[in-house]
């Protein structure tokens, strides 16, 4: 890859190391609990899926970049999120495969860790050609359980080997449950956002039919509704039309 590793603008307090076990557990805590401020006051769920992986670049020790993985809906697996092209790639090259470290983390353990992809035998397709394409050599990958229904991995990369020793799990395990937290509360209010909005169109779209043809309101969300079925189309998208053209489209003809 000839793109540079490029340096997190995110910055922790110069008196702490993080990920080398030499920090006090104070200042480790004091740590993920700015981190969690931080991501409290991230505006939407894409700003705070972004400074999670900032967050983690910068606070864990010998982390080159860092990418997060999802199950959507229809259940395949995305990267909403990386901090570099790197973790992106490598996030990508598991899913083509269907192996690696970050799928057997949403899939099968809480934490998974490799040492040294060079003589890593559980995903050797992926290690091979992580390695030569990427020059990644270690990797730590965390569960996240953003809901009962929803959940992913935080994947950390480094380019170096045994990046990732045994005193860093704690904190990374604990700023994880802070990260899947975080974006609970921001999907949780990106919904209800999405819903007043919702709402709010199609009341706008009952107060112009209510106007132009003397309904009731109850009536008049009927014809949305049943405008909305035969056309096919979506209850918002259709409120949506009637109050930027302040037209009902008309509905199919039957053949």
């Amino acid at each position: 890859m000839t793109q540079e590793l490029q340096q997190t603008t995110t910055t922790a307090p110069s008196t702490v190391e993080y990920g080398t076990g030499v920090s006090p557990a104070s200042a480790v805590e004091s740590s993920v609990a700015a981190a969690a401020r931080a991501l409290a006051e991230e505006p939407s769920l894409q700003e705070t899926l972004d400074r999670i992986v900032e967050l983690a670049v910068a606070m864990v020790d010998g982390c080159d970049a860092a990418g997060i993985s999802l199950v959507t809906r229809k259940g395949q697996i995305e990267t909403p999120a990386a901090s570099h092209a790197l973790a992106r790639r490598g996030d990508e090259l598991q899913y083509a495969l269907n192996e690696g470290p970050c799928l057997d983390a949403i899939r099968e353990t809480d934490l998974v860790r490799t040492d040294d992809l060079a003589t890593e035998p559980r995903w050797q397709r992926w290690a091979d050609q992580v390695q030569d394409e990427l020059g990644v050599r270690s990797m730590l990958c965390v569960q996240l359980f953003t809901s009962e229904t929803s959940h992913g991995a935080l994947n950390l990369y480094s380019r170096s080997v045994a990046a990732f020793p045994a005193t860093t799990l704690s904190m990374v395990s604990t700023f994880a449950a802070v990260a899947a937290a975080a974006l609970t509360a921001a999907r949780t209010e990106e919904q209800l956002t999405s819903a007043v909005q919702t709402r709010t169109v199609i009341g706008q779209a009952q107060g112009i039919l209510m106007e132009r043809y003397q309904l009731s309101a109850q009536r008049a969300f009927g014809v949305l509704s049943r405008v909305s079925q035969d056309s096919n189309v979506k209850l918002y998208d259709l409120a949506r039309q009637v109050v930027e053209t302040r037209v009902l489209p008309q509905r199919p003809s039957a053949d």
